[in-house]
């Protein structure tokens, strides 16, 4: 079978995609495989690479150029026994809009589909859907630009009378810390929202708190499994997009040193909230760890970074599955899905 590895992106998160698809390209079983690369450049070009029957040496190689790529549309990946393998992180490619691209092209592919995709990319629709299952959110306020633009008064008045500073601002949709600052007056926020509108028009106020950083990997479709949590460990308040991807700098403890009962809620919520979002495939749940063990879920992350030093793998490789197991386990999901799919019934 070929796998059709799609990575880069039309996102501030492209860099992030190549460190994720290199890691793994490394790992795939190339005895069953041969992989297909496909980049999307920054600009939105769709690049077919070489085909791949063994692991690349250097990770120039996604960088695809004229010389070792050809443009093609994006419903040219179609081929017939293939399945997709879209290592896109952020808008673009994990919220939603190329799932159903494959969708229409019949195709399999590993990862959520639509609905889950799109409302795991939205922070605001997260937080909606989340709540209505009973899963903790942290307060939070929700901005529209437009409104912002005509009375920035009001907006500050709905903040600062719901929440307290410090306050996070974020856009609705990006992930990887892009477009995210710390605000601790009035005037932080402003350029914090302004900021924030620079990547997206809906943008999320919410309030900061002292807490440590917890996350479970989810895996499955109907029949979840969940990881141990892992934990951020964190010296500053925040990390910046650099600081997670650029700098390496952080440092995480798997499994996180917490209360057993704290491990069983939080992966309890994460298999709640993955099912409310009608997750599939992989998932990653982020949460925030009060010191008086209150949990309050921050975010899912459909296609969370699958390179050498991110969290979702360490965690499985922690409960004893690898890195190379873990990929065959996410292709065998994708190709359930779709085969339960082709078999329903349409009239």
């Amino acid at each position: 079978m070929k796998i059709i590895l799609i990575y880069g992106g039309k996102s501030a998160e492209h860099e992030v995609s190549l460190l994720s698809a290199f890691s793994v390209l490394q790992a795939i079983y190339y005895d069953y495989y041969s992989v297909q690369l496909i980049e999307i450049t920054k600009t939105g070009t769709w690049l077919k690479g070489p085909l791949l029957h063994e692991k690349p040496t250097e990770a120039a190689l996604l960088n695809l150029t004229s010389d070792n790529s050809k443009e093609i549309d994006p419903s040219g990946i179609k081929e017939e026994e293939s399945i997709i393998f879209p290592i896109l992180h952020g808008p673009n490619g994990e919220d939603g809009t190329v799932q159903g691209l494959f969708e229409m092209l019949d195709m399999p592919y590993v990862g959520c589909g639509v609905l889950a995709s799109a409302c795991g990319m939205d922070k605001i629709m997260t937080k909606n859907i989340l709540q209505q299952v009973g899963v903790p959110q942290v307060p939070y306020v929700s901005v529209m630009k437009t409104k912002w633009k005509e009375q920035p008064q009001i907006t500050f008045e709905q903040c600062e009378g719901s929440l307290l500073y410090p306050m996070f601002v974020k856009p609705a949709n990006m992930g990887s810390s892009v477009g995210i600052s710390k605000a601790d007056n009035r005037e932080e926020l402003q350029q914090a929202i302004e900021f924030a509108f620079q990547y997206d028009r809906r943008v999320m106020v919410e309030q900061g708190i002292e807490a440590r950083e917890i996350e479970v990997a989810v895996l499955g479709n109907e029949e979840v499994r969940t990881t141990l949590p892992g934990e951020i460990v964190k010296e500053v308040a925040f990390y910046d997009y650099d600081a997670k991807y650029i700098n390496n700098e952080i440092e995480m403890q798997i499994p996180a040193e917490i209360p057993e009962d704290v491990q069983e809620k939080a992966r309890n919520y994460a298999e709640k909230a993955y099912l409310a979002l009608d997750g599939s495939g992989l998932s990653r749940c982020d949460f925030f760890l009060t010191s008086n063990n209150e949990l309050f879920l921050n975010e899912i992350n459909t296609m969370p970074g699958f390179t050498s030093f991110s969290m979702y793998p360490l965690l499985w490789k922690e409960m004893g599955l690898q890195y190379g197991d873990l990929i065959e386990e996410l292709i065998q999901l994708g190709l359930m899905r779709y085969q339960q799919k082709a078999s329903l019934r349409v009239e």
